[in-house]
């Protein structure tokens, strides 16, 4: 079995020169945006957001070593005030010879407020252009002026054929890559391993590399690379996430809207997606009991009840267990009868609110467990409910002034078809009584 050298695949075969890069042509064509910027040899800060392995750290290093620029790399973690002050002084020497500094700084969204500030001054004067990288949306995590005064670049993962491209040069490479050893693949264990590098570069060639180690020698001397021994050398499937970032709003949005859509198959996909990504399950049930409100409300009743037990059941349990009870909480949500109809009713009585303020609750609504209360006219007039025909009695239940609205309009869908029937018939039946009816007995609650 081969030793692995001290460097990486992944690190050796780092491109050396721009037109070496794969991936990212809607950034690197000729009238693209970097391509105009390499043409020219100008660079300004700039922010690349993208996946890992998709080539930020390489693109930052080459368009500096475009532009005749020093390359500091910065470490958020590990640096502290005197080394940004070090840092600065540095740039500025450079500067007095003519030359500019490119700071890079990787997974920039690690950065802290202070230490962002330190450098803006230096980012805004030209000191410092500033190349960040980051696979979390930069809009959480840097401070407004910085990101005003940087472009920021989405990258995209690499593609299938971007990602046999860099296989191939890798295979072929006799001096930085595999070339001098004989690797063939067996069955569909090459395009098994360009999935399982789910767009990211440095996934593949780590893989790779640890699967020709393990490789057997051939009787020829070479090594065969089967479906199974990429799974080995891999061993389990990463997922592009960010529990705290843009693509754990994408995906908790996408589970919301398929559900929404009455699609079981996509809310499982995305379910499961979350899970292996390793989404706490908690935050997943929270969200399917807020569902079962908000868009399936009272068209189907037991929904709410459902999520709840969901989650209750999966405290109890824990994964894997538990997440089969969420799973068919999703699907019971995705194709149970939906409305909103509570949730737009909620919104239509806080616009009110906001306009409306504290109005005092009518005398006849209020208690009156004092006999100054009563002598003040709190309950007078009050109908008791349970004592009129159907237990419903015309007198009013919103502050005076306020006009009487059907906020809560509810939907011919599901269970909710059978609380229109009754309102409907409720309200014909009270603007009956209320024209032409007597008031029921007084009585206090």
């Amino acid at each position: 079995m081969p030793g692995l050298p001290a460097a990486s695949l992944a690190e050796r075969m780092r491109p050396r020169d721009l037109a070496d890069l794969v991936g990212q042509e809607h950034l690197l064509g000729p009238n693209r945006i970097l391509g105009r910027l390499v043409t020219s040899r100008q660079l300004p800060s700039l922010l690349l957001w993208g996946p890992p392995g998709c080539g930020k750290t390489t693109l930052a290093l080459l368009l500096a070593q475009h532009v005749d620029a020093a390359f500091v790399a910065f470490s958020a973690v590990l640096a502290g005030v005197k080394e940004i002050r070090q840092l600065v002084a540095a740039a500025e020497k450079r500067q007095q010879e003519g030359v500019r500094t490119v700071l890079f700084v990787d997974e920039i969204h690690r950065f802290n407020k202070a230490q962002q500030d330190a450098f803006l001054p230096h980012v805004e004067s030209g000191l410092l252009t500033l190349i960040g990288a980051t696979t979390e949306n930069p809009s959480f995590h840097v401070i407004a002026p910085l990101l005003s005064r940087s472009r920021v670049l989405v990258l995209s993962p690499l593609a299938e054929t971007d990602l046999d491209r860099l296989l191939t040069r890798a295979l072929q490479d006799r001096e930085h890559g595999l070339g001098q050893e004989l690797v063939r693949f067996a069955g569909d264990g090459r395009a098994h391993l360009l999935r399982l590098a789910d767009g990211d570069g440095r996934r593949l060639l780590n893989t790779l590399e640890v699967a020709v180690a393990l490789a057997e020698p051939d009787a020829d001397g070479g090594r065969t690379i089967t479906p199974a021994l990429v799974e080995e050398a891999s061993q389990r499937k990463g997922f592009r996430y960010d529990r705290a970032g843009e693509e754990h709003y994408n995906l908790i949005s996408a589970l919301h809207k398929s559900l929404r859509d009455s699609d079981p198959d996509a809310g499982l996909y995305w379910l499961a997606r979350m899970l292996a990504a390793g989404e706490d399950p908690l935050f997943i049930a929270r969200r399917l009991i807020r569902f079962a409100s908000e868009d399936v409300g009272n068209a189907e009743p037991q929904a709410l009840m459902l999520a709840v037990a969901a989650r209750e059941a999966f405290q109890m349990l824990g994964s894997p267990e538990g997440e089969l009870a969420l799973a068919q909480c999703a699907v019971y949500l995705a194709t149970a009868p939906k409305s909103n109809a509570v949730y737009r009713a909620l919104g239509r009585v806080r616009a009110v609110l906001d306009k409306t303020g504290s109005l005092p609750v009518p005398l006849h609504l209020r208690n009156a467990p004092t006999r100054l209360m009563a002598d003040l006219g709190y309950g007078a007039g009050y109908q008791y409910a349970h004592d009129a025909p159907d237990a419903l009695v015309p007198q009013a239940h919103l502050p005076e002034g306020l006009p009487a609205e059907h906020w809560y309009e509810p939907t011919n869908r599901g269970h909710e078809a059978v609380i229109r029937e009754r309102l409907t018939k409720w309200r014909a039946l009270l603007a009956r009584r209320s024209t032409g009816g007597r008031p029921g007995p007084e009585r206090r609650s």
